[in-house]
């Protein structure tokens, strides 16, 4: 067999595992690397440090510097893009004709600009972007975000629109894929599902303790979820309810502490975090976007109980019928009342694993995109 080398360029360093983009991308390589798959991965590094757990899945890794503050800015394309417009990287690229997979829309200026016109380059989607900020736009509290946020969901918008028909796209919704092909005539996106450590549930049957959010409370949308989760729904229940994420604010800190049913686990590591969500009863996880796939989802679906969400955080995932969907507060109350005294049971641990199994097949997927490239 003819060997199959790939460029792999990540906006980030994609390890450790403790956001979205990096979970996928990390087990993206890891998954074609246990295929065959010789893998010279680029990353962009402004704070995460050079990591020498990627060398055990690259035959290569390199790392490049990102832009910051008006080094990075155009007024013509979104900064997330402007940013990471690194000539080394082009020049490095050029040596040689191997298929190339970008990490995200933040990667992919040397395919707008022409530069990678003649190879062959597939796109994978983290998010619609341009929803994304929007949304980011709408939950931030300050004013200098706000106006940020405005203008990159401006410049994205238009952005966006313009590399959909140049590139093959893999999102990791179908909602996204379909986004992605109403944007201009020619857009060609699918849908591949994320990659990920779990290769079966894990569920515990009968009862836990307490209902559970988890997420990165330095994110402006999670830190709104919580304000609305306490204001909303356990304000008025007598339930128990944690938080746990990474870097709360002081803000939500004291709204929690001034909750009498709620207490915070600030910056859990992984095992705590995995014995959270083992042992809750409830898993209470709204969003306020509709774009992407959220891996906390995932992570309480293959470790955990019951799952209470709205629709946006299922719209487009196939994840539906694994779920109690709640269109508003008083939905979630009454949600959250009855299954946290309802014990969760050997069918429905077998039925999610059925479901999530037929989708989330590291294995499948990784010959999926095998065959995408070559």
């Amino acid at each position: 067999m003819i060997d199959k080398y790939l460029h792999i360029v990540c906006l980030d360093t994609p390890y450790p595992t403790d956001y979205g983009g990096a979970f996928d991308t990390f087990y993206t390589l890891k998954w074609l690397s246990q295929l065959g798959v010789k893998i010279h991965l680029h990353c962009f590094e402004y704070g995460r440090g050079r990591q020498p757990e990627l060398e055990r899945y690259c035959y290569w890794v390199h790392y490049y510097p990102r832009k910051s503050g008006l080094n990075g800015v155009s007024f013509k394309i979104p900064y997330i893009v402007a940013s990471r417009a690194e000539p080394e990287l082009l020049n490095t690229l050029k040596r040689d004709r191997h298929p190339i997979l970008l990490e995200g829309i933040h990667t992919s200026y040397f395919l707008y600009n022409g530069a990678l016109s003649k190879r062959k380059v597939i796109l994978r989607l983290h998010n619609v972007e341009w929803k994304y900020y929007s949304e980011l736009r709408k939950t931030t509290r300050s004013l200098p975000k706000k106006l940020y946020f405005a203008a990159e969901t401006m410049l994205l918008k238009k952005y966006e629109k313009e590399i959909a028909p140049l590139v093959q796209t893999l999102a990791v919704s179908e909602a996204d894929a379909a986004t992605y092909r109403s944007l201009a005539v020619g857009a060609k996106a699918d849908y591949l599902p994320v990659f990920i450590p779990w290769d079966r549930v894990t569920s515990k049957e009968g009862m836990g303790s307490f209902c559970l959010y988890h997420g990165n409370l330095s994110v402006a949308e999670n830190e709104k979820a919580v304000e609305w989760l306490i204001h909303e729904i356990f304000s008025k229940t007598e339930i128990p309810f944690v938080i746990a994420g990474k870097r709360p604010s002081a803000w939500i800190t004291k709204l929690v502490a001034n909750t009498k049913n709620a207490c915070l686990v600030a910056d859990p590591s992984d095992s705590e975090l995995g014995d959270l969500i083992e042992k809750a009863q409830v898993h209470i996880l709204p969003s306020f976007n509709n774009t992407g796939i959220k891996l906390k989802l995932l992570h309480a679906l293959f470790r955990g109980r019951h799952c209470v969400v709205n629709p946006n955080m299922v719209e487009g995932t196939g994840l539906e019928e694994t779920c109690r969907i709640a269109a508003d507060a008083e939905e979630f109350r009454s949600a959250v009342s009855e299954l946290f005294q309802t014990p969760f049971t050997k069918e429905q641990i077998n039925s999610r694993e059925r479901l999530l199994m037929s989708k989330y097949d590291n294995e499948k997927n990784a010959r999926r995109l095998i065959a995408s490239i070559w």
